[in-house]
């Protein structure tokens, strides 16, 4: 058996979820102040090109064990009842958290389809993390 493209993958999974633009996310960071926003990235992606405001840092890797409350790992700001939109840098991991999430039975969840680099290149806002990360790069 062959291995899957990943690309043409996520493009075939992009069907099955809610797919938001940036204009799209915009209006609703707007109009709902108890949505979860969860980035992906790994941390030297924040700490390195910043997030977007208001957004939690949710590794991928961890995402399943922060979300299920039965978890001693659990993060109390993943709410089945919340509305939670998912973002990385190109809107690929994405695809799968908000698969993973569903599938975990979160009923409201999409994500960013440009991911944060999409966010970025449109001109949406991004706080600099860098200064209060406790994670540093170190000069080569």
């Amino acid at each position: 058996m062959p291995i899957k493209n990943v690309f043409e993958e996520t493009t075939a999974l992009k069907e099955k979820i809610e797919n938001l633009s940036v204009d799209a996310l915009q209006r609703e960071l707007s109009d709902n102040e108890e949505l979860l926003l969860v980035d992906l990235r790994e941390i030297q992606e924040v700490v390195d090109l910043g997030t977007i405001p208001g957004a939690k840092h949710v590794p991928r890797g961890m995402m399943e064990f922060w979300a299920d409350p039965s978890s001693p790992y659990y993060r109390d700001y993943f709410q089945e009842d919340k509305r939670i939109v998912v973002f990385c840098a190109g809107g690929g991991r994405s695809v799968y958290a908000t698969l993973a999430l569903e599938d975990m039975g979160f009923q409201d969840v999409a994500h960013l389809e440009v991911g944060f680099n999409g966010w970025q290149k449109a001109g949406g806002n991004v706080q600099d993390v860098s200064a209060t990360s406790k994670w540093v790069r170190r000069p080569e």
